[in-house]
């Protein structure tokens, strides 16, 4: 469920990741993952994203790598991330889980070893600076960040920590496996990932070597995250992608899957001016970090975040369904009605959804008409289209969760 970046080297690929109107940079300015080959071997369609040069599709295109992963499985390369380790070696991992506590409003310290938790750096006006995940592995805590964001995490990460080292993993690269079939198809190499439930993380060897192994994505399916040696990954890859039931998908069908499982794109549905709880974010906020909790507040942003979920927001992350069948994209204005100048929030992310064939859209609004069923009009080409506050995510979730 690692959650990449919306940004990229020229403010190009976002909500859409459309190839066609991106102006490329010389190859030699732009960063490439240690499955690059294997993505021009493929036919992809490459194009600058977050300073990587990246597969937006390949030869099946969008679509089809669409639905794919949402019957079948899909291979995505997201190494362009970041993986951080935290780790206390004086004091243990109990001192790394305080230390990470004091950066993010989430329990860390009762983070069981083996699972990993969603998360939020936040700053002291309560905006996020970044969303990612936090694995407890035992000995210390692996992250894994926002390719746009991950220097800047490692920065803010070195400034708060305290009695903590911390590494980022330069040689790493990251698979993600996702869609129904995942389980069976990774299953081959490891058999013991069957046993794993949504948001387990377990080192497990694969190819004879040990890797990291989540059982999460992006995409709202099913499926699995695997960190493993740069210098092993293409292997891994081709073997996947030899069984049946496995196609490689790129950032572009990834894009309408997590749009339609209603997941926030950092720079897109969250910045450093939006709040946790302004962007229907507060079931990441676990009870003893709020008001009356064991461990109230002790992040940056506490009283603004805490206050908000006492009081209620000025505006709202919403799901929006168009009304009609043409798409709202993200920047489109939203209005009361047909004949209003002042909006009421605007779009952050919009497209067609190929699973629920319609367009589907999220964005902000006024909390005043943030209701379901309210419509509102999103400016779209100089035409007022009528679009339905709804709930997200758009289409159900098939997560493999605890009994």
């Amino acid at each position: 469920m690692s959650h990449d970046s919306g940004r990229t080297t020229d403010g190009s690929l976002r909500n859409g990741l459309d190839p066609s109107s991106v102006v490329r940079p010389p190859s030699s300015t732009l960063k490439r993952t240690p499955l690059h080959d294997l993505h021009v071997e493929l036919g992809a369609r490459l194009a600058p994203f977050a300073g990587y040069e990246m597969p937006i599709n390949f030869k099946d295109g969008v679509l089809k790598e669409h639905l794919h992963t949402r019957a079948a499985a899909g291979l995505f390369d997201v190494s362009h991330m970041g993986q951080l380790v935290v780790r206390s070696p004086s004091q243990g991992i109990r001192q790394a889980a305080c230390a990470l506590e004091a950066l993010v409003p989430v329990d860390v310290l009762d983070l069981p070893r083996g699972r990993q938790r969603y998360a939020l750096f936040t700053n002291s006006t309560g905006g996020v600076i970044d969303d990612l995940m936090i694995a407890n592995l035992g000995e210390y805590f692996m992250l894994i960040a926002n390719a746009s964001r991950k220097e800047e995490d490692e920065e803010h990460l070195r400034a708060a920590l305290i009695g903590c080292e911390l590494d980022r993993l330069h040689d790493r690269a990251l698979l993600a496996l996702q869609g129904p079939k995942a389980e069976q198809v990774l299953g081959h190499f490891a058999p013991e990932v069957a046993a794993m439930d949504f948001m387990d993380v377990r080192l497990v060897s694969i190819l004879g070597e040990g890797c990291v192994v989540s059982r999460s994505g992006y995409t709202g399916e099913d499926g699995f995250e695997i960190s493993i040696s740069a210098a092993n990954a293409q292997t891994l890859a081709r073997k996947l992608l030899d069984h049946p039931d496995v196609a490689p998908v790129g950032l572009g069908a990834r894009d309408s899957l997590r749009l339609e499982a209603g997941l926030c794109l950092y720079g897109c549905e969250l910045d450093a001016s939006i709040t946790p709880v302004e962007a229907a974010l507060e079931w990441a906020i676990q009870k003893c970090r709020r008001q009356g909790g064991r461990r109230e507040g002790g992040f940056p942003g506490a009283d603004v975040i805490l206050g908000q979920l006492a009081s209620g927001t000025q505006r709202r992350r919403v799901g929006l369904r168009s009304k009609e069948r043409t798409p709202v994209r993200a920047g489109s204005a939203l209005y009361h009605d047909e004949q209003s100048q002042t909006p009421l929030g605007k779009v952050t992310s919009g497209g067609f959804g190929p699973t629920v064939n319609a367009p589907v859209a999220m964005g902000y609004v006024a909390s005043a008409a943030s209701n379901p069923g309210t419509t509102l009009f999103a400016e779209v080409r100089g035409k007022r289209v009528p679009v339905e506050v709804g709930t997200f995510p758009f289409v159900p979730l098939h997560y493999k969760r605890r009994k």
